[in-house]
């Protein structure tokens, strides 16, 4: 049996609607995708995955193709490759046997996100006298009086270093997978890939903006990923320049408002609100005809959790310190453990794969000046 019929129906609709893509070329200009697609004659699966997650889904191709359904050739290549994307995910995954985890990506990480809350609930029940639960905390230590240190940190430190790991190890086995650089790696490529990671310039459309409602452009999905993104990483930074201060300074939570953790807390937490909450309503909203509908609620699942992790920090922020602030800290302690035990088998994986993808594309688009 050839490597072709061992390959599923996406890969093998995508090679055919590669192939009259590449014939026609009316979309070479839209996305880095069709630039990179005229660089070959061939498509095996290792190309295809890699165009796949050099797609962005900004759906410009679809509403300009004069082969998109009704059409009898069917072309959609933004549903196709979110399926192929997908199906990359999980088979990249680690350990392996985890790929399965993927088709039930939704239901899994509202699961997780359900077990983590209840977990962090009853411990603090459990490690807890119920007077200091629900009384006001505060000064030097107050969550610790909730949460020992000791715990927060085996938990949180524990399912973040798996969340690495597997990552980690799904990225390089991703490389490899797809033929790596295909060559030597020199860092102009990576500075180009950089520029468009941060800048998120290939959901620009071509300079336009994506086509998420019908066949208008707009920028709004760019300026939302952006929002969600930085968000994202503001608390993040809040959370080291935390742990920082408290393990080499010796200063300890809770810091007063106005101090770098708090403040990168608080502004990530608005922008990973509005940029979550943006991009829900986008979806609800879009041309469903472009869209692999069977991976949504996955991506449903990870925006509400992403969304809740932001809007309880934010809360914790208003009532730590009222008697609301063990309980708060609970939840909000909870969801972040889901989200570490969630990050390799949820669409989050895709900031790696498409970043590993970028710099693939600015290598040859180098190499080929």
């Amino acid at each position: 049996m050839s490597g072709t019929e061992l390959e599923s129906d996406a890969y093998q609709d995508a090679r055919r609607q590669m192939a009259v893509c590449n014939a026609c070329r009316y979309c070479e200009g839209y996305c880095a995708v069709f630039p990179a697609m005229a660089m070959r004659r061939d498509f095996e699966k290792a190309d295809l995955t890699h165009l796949a997650n050099l797609c962005h889904g900004c759906k410009g191709c679809y509403h300009a193709c004069q082969y998109a359904p009704p059409h009898e050739f069917g072309i959609n290549i933004p549903a196709t490759f979110a399926t192929v994307r997908q199906e990359s995910y999980a088979e990249y995954a680690w350990p392996p046997v985890m790929g399965k985890v993927f088709e039930r990506n939704g239901t899994l990480v509202t699961g997780l996100a359900t077990l983590g809350v209840t977990l962090a609930l009853v411990l603090a029940v459990l490690l807890r006298d119920p007077a200091v639960l629900f009384s006001a905390q505060t000064g030097t230590g107050a969550f610790f009086r909730v949460i020992p240190l000791w715990l927060i940190n085996l938990l949180a430190g524990g399912t973040f270093a798996f969340s690495i790991v597997a990552m980690s190890m799904g990225a390089w086995r991703y490389w490899r997978g797809t033929g790596g650089m295909g060559g030597p790696m020199t860092p102009a490529p990576v500075v180009d890939a950089g520029f468009d990671i941060l800048t998120l310039r290939n959901l620009g459309g071509g300079g336009h903006g994506c086509n998420d409602l019908d066949d208008s452009f707009a920028q709004h999905r760019r300026w939302l990923h952006q929002a969600m993104f930085y968000g994202f990483m503001l608390c993040f930074a809040a959370t080291t320049v935390g742990a920082i201060y408290h393990h080499v300074f010796g200063w300890k939570s809770p810091h007063a408002f106005l101090t770098l953790p708090v403040q990168l807390g608080t502004w990530g937490g608005v922008l990973l609100c509005i940029g979550t909450a943006g991009l829900i309503v986008v979806k609800t909203v879009t041309d469903p005809i472009p869209v692999a509908r069977k991976l949504m609620g996955g991506e449903y699942a990870m925006l509400g959790l992403l969304f809740l992790i932001g809007a309880t920090g934010l809360l914790l922020l208003v009532v730590r310190h009222t008697g609301a602030m063990g309980i708060m800290l609970s939840i909000h302690f909870g969801l972040v453990l889901s989200l570490f035990v969630a990050l390799p088998y949820s669409k989050m994986v895709h900031g790696i794969y498409r970043g590993i993808a970028l710099m693939r594309n600015a290598r040859e688009v180098r190499a080929a000046v």
